[in-house]
C-alpha cells in the first residue's frame, strides 16, 4: 500500500486510533475538552464526505485513567485496567455525540456489556455497520486486562479486515529516539515493523506491531495537533510515518 500527496485513497476500510490525552486541551483542567472533540468530529466528517470510506475508531482513556500507572503504585493490575476500559467508553460517547452533531451516522460498540449506553461488540454486526458506512467506535479496549488500546486498534483492524491503521498521536511520526528528550532525534518517513520492535521505537506496543505485521496492515503515525491532519490522513495524503512490512528502514 502506498500513500501519495494526492487525495486519492488506496484503501476502503480503516481504523483511526486516538489517544485519550488528545481529547484534552493542553493545560486544561477538563478531562474532555468539547472544542477538541468537535474539531476531531469535523475533520472525520470532511474525510468521509466522498462516501467511499468505511471507518472504525478506537480511543484510549489516558485523559481519565492509566491502568499501568495505577498498577505501578500498588493497585491490582487487572482492576486498574478494567477502570481504564470504562474511561474509554466515556471518551467514545463524547466522540459519538459530536460526530452525530455533524451529521455522521455512528454507533458505539463496547467490549464490556453496558447495553444502556452502547451495543455489545459483535464482529459480524460491526462489519455490517461498516459496510453500510456507519462509523463504528470500538470502546472498552479488548474487554480483557493487560492489553493496550493500541493493541485493540490492531485487533479490531484485523477482525474487520481494515487495510490500514491511522494512529493520531502527539508527535509527527516515528523517531529513532524520543524527540522530546533528544533534539537530534531522527524522524523516519517509512520504517518496517521488525525495526520498530527490535529497536523498541515506542510509538505503539510490541503486541500491536506484531498483530499488524502478521496481518499485513500498515500503520500511519501522525500528529493530531495541526488542524486538518485527520482529514489529510484519512484521505490518503502523505503524512507522518508509514510503518509497514518493508525489509529495511527508508528515510
Amino acid at each position: 500500500m502506498s500513500f501519495s500527496e494526492s487525495s486519492s485513497r488506496c484503501f476502503k476500510r480503516a481504523i483511526l486510533k486516538l489517544s485519550g490525552e488528545a481529547l484534552r486541551e493542553p493545560g486544561s483542567t477538563d478531562n474532555i475538552s468539547p472544542e477538541i472533540v468537535e474539531r476531531i468530529a469535523r475533520e472525520v466528517r470532511d474525510a468521509l464526505a466522498p462516501g467511499d470510506l468505511q471507518l472504525g475508531i478506537v480511543v484510549g482513556g489516558g485523559n481519565f485513567w492509566r491502568g499501568a500507572a495505577a498498577s505501578a503504585r500498588g493497585m491490582d493490575r487487572a482492576t486498574a485496567d478494567y477502570m481504564g476500559m470504562l474511561a474509554t467508553v466515556m471518551n467514545s460517547l463524547a466522540i459519538q455525540g459530536s460526530l452525530e452533531h455533524h451529521g455522521v451516522t455512528c454507533v458505539v460498540q463496547s467490549a464490556i456489556e453496558m447495553k444502556n449506553v452502547a451495543e455489545t461488540f459483535i464482529r459480524r454486526k460491526a462489519e455490517r455497520h461498516l459496510s453500510e458506512h456507519r462509523v463504528v467506535i470500538f470502546a472498552a479496549g479488548t474487554g480483557s486486562p493487560f492489553f493496550s488500546t493500541d493493541t485493540t486498534a490492531a485487533l479490531r483492524a484485523s477482525e474487520m479486515g481494515a487495510e490500514v491503521v491511522f494512529k493520531a498521536t502527539m508527535v509527527d511520526g516515528v523517531y529513532d529516539s524520543d524527540p522530546k528528550k533528544n533534539p537530534d532525534a531522527k524522524r523516519y518517513s517509512r520504517v518496517c515493523f521488525h525495526d520498530c520492535i527490535t529497536k523498541q521505537l515506542k510509538v505503539m506496543d510490541s503486541t500491536a506491531f506484531s498483530l499488524c505485521m502478521d496481518n499485513h496492515i500498515p500503520i500511519v503515525v501522525f500528529d493530531l495537533a495541526p488542524v486538518g491532519n485527520i482529514t489529510k490522513a484519512l484521505r490518503g495524503e502523505q503524512i507522518g510515518t508509514v510503518v509497514s512490512a518493508e525489509s529495511t528502514i527508508l528515510e
